[in-house]
């Protein structure tokens, strides 16, 4: 059973930054499609990022574009996720997701993201 662990969630006020990773262990396959999401109280669990099997290719929603940046070390299984500029809209639990299928293709969608995290929680203050 794949294993992703979250941790980096804190407070910081609006225009502060935070650095999320993720653990992953026990991949059972070669590496996965990884995201972020995040879900704030009252909403629906909305995609962050995402980041292709190799690294080199990676999406992001709208709201969060130029401000944060998704990575992974390959070599340590962990994917992070830098958060810059931070607005209080950003405030939420965040997840990590990691998905069997080809990232390219894959999107946002919930049902298609095998494992998640626990969470972390990130509160920007105004």
């Amino acid at each position: 059973q794949v294993q992703l662990v979250e941790s980096g969630g804190g407070s910081v006020q609006a225009g502060g930054s935070l650095r999320l990773s993720c653990a992953a262990s026990r991949y059972p396959y070669s590496s996965p499609c990884m995201a972020w999401f995040r879900q704030a109280p009252g909403k629906e669990r909305e995609g962050v990022a995402r980041i292709s099997q190799s690294g080199e290719t990676t999406w992001y929603a709208d709201s969060v574009k130029g401000r944060f940046t998704i990575s992974r070390d390959s070599a340590k299984n962990t994917v992070y996720l830098e958060m810059n500029d931070l607005k209080p809209e950003d405030t939420a639990i965040y997840y990590c997701a990691a998905s069997i299928d080809g990232c390219t293709f894959l999107g946002f969608r919930l049902d298609r993201y095998n494992y998640w995290g626990q969470g972390t929680q990130v509160t920007v203050s105004s």
